[in-house]
């Protein structure tokens, strides 16, 4: 049987001074606290109690349990409260990772702003490692992962933070060499700068999207910020984090090829571990990233980034 249980039994007829007291404060009947204290007796292997049929009273192996165990439950009720406080608080450590590209880019300006409006809060910010087994982050003692990929996962909360815009684009030194393009399939024939992660490019929303294989690449990479470079130079066509490019787009670095045929956003989802009531910490960490990104839009793109 529970030895805590048991304590709590035997400490309320210590104070009481009775069993019928005792059951009586705790809700229970005499005969049930009497087997508690005569269990808590059989596992302590000495007996604690002297019963009279009118009156309890301690042995002096009894009194001396009597405070241990008042010690030990208090100690246990104090640390449940400390424990439930710490949860109500938004403070304590925060363990997020994310995919390496974004992590790079404006989430991590986004989590260090985060960092310095909430200094209690501890963060430890990773970047990479994510598996595709959804739930694996917390089993690596992360609080919270962030995917730009649809998740279905019963496992785990989940929460769409905001959408990413892309673009697709070259230098105007390529398409003065190479040409414009003017439909989709017209990428056949051009060099294309390639994340690895991302063999397939779509183009287009809804039923009008198109999906692009892509077999002429001239470039790959597992980062975004190495893409750009490549295409800044030169080398081809790029589908790059509109955020990113942004300043190359503005300055004519870079210019966007087949404006006309729209590039779907990415969605950034925050996955978390379930259960009931979520942290505080978590809870404020999503809300000002989701505020974050409301705030600081792609310049020219301020209808973007609203959570979903």
């Amino acid at each position: 049987m529970d030895r805590i249980l048991l304590m709590n039994s035997f400490v309320t007829v210590a104070q009481a001074g009775s069993f019928s007291q005792a059951a009586r404060t705790l809700s229970s009947s005499g005969s049930l606290v009497s087997r508690h204290v005569a269990e808590l007796e059989r596992q302590v292997g000495v007996r604690l109690v002297n019963r009279t049929a009118r009156s309890v009273s301690l042995t002096e192996a009894g009194v001396r349990y009597a405070e241990f165990a008042t010690r030990i439950l208090k100690e246990i009720e104090a640390e449940d409260a400390s424990i439930a406080c710490i949860h109500d608080r938004a403070e304590g450590s925060l363990g997020v990772v994310s995919p390496k590209w974004i992590g790079s880019l404006d989430l991590g300006d986004a989590i260090a702003a985060f960092s310095t409006a909430h200094p209690k809060i501890s963060v430890r910010f990773e970047l990479g490692g994510l598996s595709d087994r959804t739930y694996e982050f917390l089993d690596s003692g992360f609080d919270v992962a962030l995917h730009t990929r649809d998740l279905r996962d019963s496992s785990v909360h989940l929460r769409k933070i905001t959408s990413l815009p892309f673009v697709l684009c070259a230098s105007k030194e390529y398409i003065d060499r190479h040409g414009v393009l003017s439909h989709p399939n017209d990428l056949a024939a051009h060099d294309c700068l390639v994340h690895v992660n991302e063999p397939v490019w779509r183009l287009g929303h809804g039923p009008t999207s198109t999906l692009h294989k892509i077999r002429n690449v001239a470039y790959s990479s597992n980062s975004y910020i190495a893409l750009q470079k490549a295409a800044v130079h030169g080398r081809g066509i790029a589908l790059l984090p509109e955020r990113s490019a942004h300043d190359d787009l503005v300055s004519g670095n870079l210019r966007a090829v087949l404006p006309g045929r729209t590039v779907p956003e990415r969605p950034l989802y925050a996955i978390y571990g379930p259960g009931q009531p979520t942290p505080r910490k978590i809870t404020v960490f999503l809300d000002f990233l989701a505020r974050w990104y409301k705030d600081n839009p792609v310049p020219g793109n301020e209808e973007r980034g609203k959570p979903g």
